[in-house]
């Protein structure tokens, strides 16, 4: 009967230790600076390929605030993965620097204005 016992304790206990690890799958929310976001096609852009990335459930960019807000599972990615990825699609993302590559391939509007990008300038009435 004791060893029907101690069988019990230490099953009730590994099931414990499983549910703790599930709690470890958490969603986790960050807000990363987007510099160089210019217009909607920008926010389109990081938006879209976020669609697809490993981990990542939410992705929104706001142009006005150059921000995007993410919310991520912290077991299966982690905050510098998606800046990384950020940078990849050719936007700066806090201190990483965007991909070159991916940054000459963006539409005029969407590079910086030192480039010869940027947003056309506004008409005066």
């Amino acid at each position: 009967m004791r060893i029907i016992q101690f069988m019990l304790v230490l099953l009730l206990s590994a099931g414990g230790a499983m549910a703790q690890q599930v709690g470890k799958n958490t969603l986790v929310t960050a807000k990363i600076k987007v510099p160089t976001v210019q217009c909607n096609k920008c926010k389109d852009a990081i938006q879209r390929y976020f669609l697809r990335e490993e981990g990542v459930k939410s992705m929104v960019v706001d142009v006005k605030k150059k921000e995007a807000t993410v919310k991520y599972y912290s077991d299966r990615t982690n905050i510098e993965n998606i800046r990384t990825a950020i940078a990849n699609v050719g936007y700066d993302a806090d201190d990483v620097t965007a991909n070159e590559d991916s940054y000459k391939r963006l539409p005029k509007c969407c590079q910086k204005p030192e480039d010869g990008g940027g947003p056309p300038p506004k008409k005066k009435n």
